[in-house]
């Protein structure tokens, strides 16, 4: 999985890093919580993303989580733009492997879900 690296001062670019083996931090973070709550749902393309979560910058967004542990990964799909040009949309998903530390995360959280 790449993530993006915490410090660009070094030449920036992306790092290695392998959230399998890492807990989900947890969050407080609305946005957190309502992108969470939506790719709980289903997958969706960045623009739902962004709508769902309440922000301008759902790449952004994804890479917070996956920094706090979940993958989300990105799976990109043919689609058409507005112009009828093939594009390739990318789509977020949860893994098993997030559903599981998002529901471990809400146990110990003591809430039945995200709102709660």
């Amino acid at each position: 999985m790449i993530a993006p690296a915490d410090n660009r001062g070094d030449g920036g670019g992306r790092e290695n890093i392998r959230p399998e083996y890492s807990r989900f931090a947890g969050t407080d973070n609305p946005r957190h919580l309502r992108a969470i709550a939506a790719l709980q749902r289903r997958p969706m393309p960045r623009e739902h993303l962004d709508r769902a979560a309440g922000c301008s910058n759902g790449p952004d967004l994804v890479a917070e989580l996956r920094r706090r542990g979940l993958e989300i990964p990105c799976m990109r799909v043919e689609d058409f733009d507005r112009d009828g040009e093939r594009i390739r949309r990318g789509v977020y998903s949860l893994t098993e492997r997030d559903r599981r530390k998002i529901n471990r995360w809400l146990a110990q959280r003591g809430t039945g879900g995200i709102n709660g």
